[in-house]
């Protein structure tokens, strides 16, 4: 318990001095396999984390005013074994920090009990509407990729969590351009992180070379134009999930390592902020709600009705408050399903 605690604090005085830099048709189907449900029979180590599964999704190329599904992936359930930790958790299923926090509340993240069930929110509503290139959706903390399927109309999915600007750094809105890709980049401090860098740590330093184990740019990067924010990896994984960078989107390791050869220069980048997400699956209709980190939207009800009637789409109103109250970033489905179609035709 005593190591634990230990690195918790390590953890988190890790965290407060990262910078940017660190701190109807079928539902869709895994085009590869999803996640193993278990954990790896031994403790997790960097390598089980490079070898993870990292699912993707196809579903039918969304088309306006198209009734198309917006829901991938599915929720499940694990057993915590000795020594697990919910950031181990979360970065072996390819889940955030807080994502997985939020799914679990009360659960130790440091010493989950041994035996218990833990929630994994493997299961997502799209971002509306943009259904192209890489979509960033900041309150969400996630970032999507859309590529063409090998099948006509068919379009492939694939979500990655990510750690963003803290409130003093917000990760900004707009629509950008991949303009360039780096291996290993280099880092020139900028000025005012390295202020903050001598306060904090005594660290001086105005260039970190690409590859230095300090570098928190890690070994990959996308350069974005009309913008100095980029998109990279981290030299610190378990920020991933939480606001610690100066304003870049981090991703683990092996997600940016996994990701950099798919995307081609000339790719669009759209950062967005939606809190609230409705979407379409097998008929009914889905609501995730996350907290609005930045504090820049609408009461969530205001957001999920004006995102439902853009939609076309109809909720349960008990149903949707209910959703909305959780806020936990789980799904969950608030019009729909054979009981609810029965009661409708009475």
């Amino acid at each position: 318990m005593r190591g634990t605690r230990a690195l918790a604090g390590a953890v988190a005085i890790a965290v407060a001095t990262a910078g940017c830099s660190f701190l109807r048709p079928p539902s869709p189907v895994p085009a590869r396999p999803a996640a193993p449900s278990k954990p790896p029979a031994k403790r997790f180590t960097e390598e089980t984390f490079e070898r993870k599964a990292l699912p993707s999704y196809v579903i039918a190329t969304p088309k306006p005013g198209a009734a198309t599904d917006t829901v991938v992936g599915d929720a499940r359930t694990v057993t915590v074994r000795e020594r697990d930790t919910l950031l181990d958790l979360a970065r072996y299923y390819d889940l955030g920090f807080e994502e997985l926090q939020q799914a679990n509340p009360g659960v130790d993240p440091w010493v989950p009990k041994v035996g218990s069930q833990v929630v994994i929110p493997t299961q997502f509503v799209l971002p509306c509407c943009s259904y192209e290139g890489i979509v960033l959706n900041i309150p969400e903390m996630r970032l999507y990729y859309y590529r063409p399927g090998q099948v006509a109309d068919t379009t492939i999915v694939e979500t990655f969590p990510l750690g963003l600007g803290r409130a003093d750094y917000q990760t900004p809105l707009g629509v950008f351009h991949v303009k360039g890709k780096t291996v290993n980049p280099a880092w020139g401090v900028p000025e005012r992180i390295r202020q903050e860098h001598i306060r904090e740590r005594g660290d001086p330093r105005k260039f970190i070379k690409g590859g230095d184990p300090d570098n928190p740019l890690g070994k990959y990067r996308f350069e974005l134009n009309r913008t100095l924010y980029r998109i990279h990896s981290t030299n610190f994984p378990w920020g991933i999930g939480r606001l610690v960078s100066h304003g870049c989107a981090q991703l683990y390791p092996e997600d940016m390592a996994h990701l950099f050869p798919l995307v081609p220069i000339g790719t669009r980048v759209e950062f967005i902020y939606q809190p609230v997400k409705v979407g379409r699956r097998a008929g009914s209709t889905w609501v995730e709600s996350h907290p609005d980190i930045y504090g820049k939207s609408p009461p969530p009800l205001d957001q999920a009705q004006a995102a439902l009637k853009a939609q076309g789409l109809t909720a349960d109103p008990v149903r949707l408050q209910n959703a909305l109250r959780d806020g936990n970033g789980v799904p969950r489905q608030v019009e729909g399903g054979t009981f609810w179609r029965w009661v409708k035709n009475l």
